[in-house]
């Protein structure tokens, strides 16, 4: 019995397992924050590649093979990929809307020729979470006039 009672009232050692269990808790936390971090930068490199597409196709014209390759080689990112296309539209407050090529637009503007450039990436998660899928592709639109 009094054995039992030293062991109750000790509390060496109570810092050490408390560490253990607040340590873990925040090695978690930081991995699913290093995780996510990966996630958003990953999107950003994707938002990245269509713009630069799209700024390619701006400066040097529309060329299907070139503006997709401008838009992978724009950044570091392995595994994007990127197609592109070209349209006539009529700009709006909310968005470009097809039309046929060189008629007039609702505001009284000749309809333009435009290039869209959709880039895209499969990212898969360094753990698996609940509620969130373990891998999913993030796509990204860019859309620029060039005539």
């Amino acid at each position: 019995m009094r054995y039992m009672r030293a062991f109750v009232v000790c509390t060496s050692g109570a810092a050490a397992i408390e560490f253990a269990i607040i340590g873990s808790v925040l090695v978690m936390l930081l991995v699913c924050g290093v995780d996510f971090g990966l996630a958003f930068y990953s999107d950003m490199q994707v938002q990245a590649s269509a713009e630069a597409g799209a700024q390619y196709a701006a400066l040097h014209g529309y060329n299907s093979s070139a503006v997709s390759t401008a838009a992978v080689d724009a950044t570091p990112t392995m595994g994007i990929s990127a197609t592109s296309s070209e349209f006539c539209g009529c700009a709006s407050g909310s968005g470009v809307s097809s039309a046929i090529c060189q008629t007039t637009c609702s505001d009284g503007t000749t309809a333009g020729i435009y290039v869209s450039v959709t880039a895209s990436r499969a990212y898969s998660t360094l753990l698996s979470y609940p509620m969130v899928p373990a891998s999913y592709s993030q796509t990204s639109t860019s859309t620029v006039r060039i005539q």
